[in-house]
């Protein structure tokens, strides 16, 4: 009964983790975020070299759909979408479950290990789906309850062509007349680290991915759209192949 014991609890201190603390400053509010340092270390450093270079200074919101994710870290913004430089990708580390409140990698289809700087937050249980899906998608981080809220802003933006704007509304989604600027889009101003040490979350708990061991299966391309102004579809086109939300 002791060696049982003594199991179990090896086994959730396994995936309990520490964490540094980042602090994303945004144009609709402050979001915090735990990075999971010790599980999938890899990723985070490599997230952390782009917040050390000030590469997400003044990048864009570039992609939100309801109830599924809401991405960045890819765009900055003049008169079109503009890429920022990217490094090398990163290893695939799918040890945490992609459930609400999760922050996880992008990447394209169908190569697992090609994550460079995108990243989405998880704005439900994807589980079923993302830790399947392309050899899973790398959670390396959690935000706070409080930044909950921020990301829900974000999300009840309007949106065209699953671009969250402000000041637009949805009928000017389809009018080619209507210019947007830096000011219409959610803006990533900062990424600061709050605390580096590794050990200041110590009372986190993810959700271990339980699936990835199990067969994948492709899941089919995501079906809703809208209407939208030509940039907006040419930055879609970049970064649809990276995920996909299954029905």
């Amino acid at each position: 009964m002791k060696k049982l014991i003594l199991a179990s609890i090896l086994t959730v201190a396994s995936f309990s983790s520490a964490a540094t603390i980042v602090e994303m400053q945004t144009s609709q509010g402050t979001i915090e975020i735990n990075l999971f340092d010790q599980q999938t270390p890899k990723t985070v450093a490599n997230f952390l070299s782009y917040v050390n270079d000030a590469a997400y200074n003044q990048t864009v919101i570039h992609r939100s759909v309801d109830k599924f994710v809401i991405q960045g870290g890819g765009f900055t913004f003049s008169d079109e979408m503009d890429p920022i430089t990217t490094k090398p990708a990163v290893i695939n580390e799918p040890v945490y479950s992609n459930v609400k409140g999760t922050i996880a990698m992008a990447k394209q289809g169908g190569n697992e290990n090609s994550a460079t700087s995108q990243w989405f937050f998880n704005m439900s249980d994807n589980s079923q789906n993302l830790d399947l899906q392309n050899g899973g998608f790398t959670v390396f981080g959690q935000i706070t309850a409080q930044s909950q809220e921020t990301l829900d802003k974000i999300a009840a933006l309007v949106h065209c062509a699953k671009v969250p704007l402000v000041g637009i509304t949805k009928e000017q989604c389809s009018d080619e007349n209507v210019v947007i600027s830096n000011q219409n889009l959610v803006s990533i101003q900062t990424v600061v680290v709050l605390d580096d040490d590794p050990n200041s979350a110590q009372n986190l708990t993810p959700k271990e991915n339980t699936l990835i061991d199990n067969v994948e299966v492709t899941p089919p391309q995501s079906s809703d759209s809208s209407g939208s102004m030509a940039w907006l579809l040419g930055a879609l086109l970049l970064v649809a192949p990276r995920l996909k939300r299954t029905k």
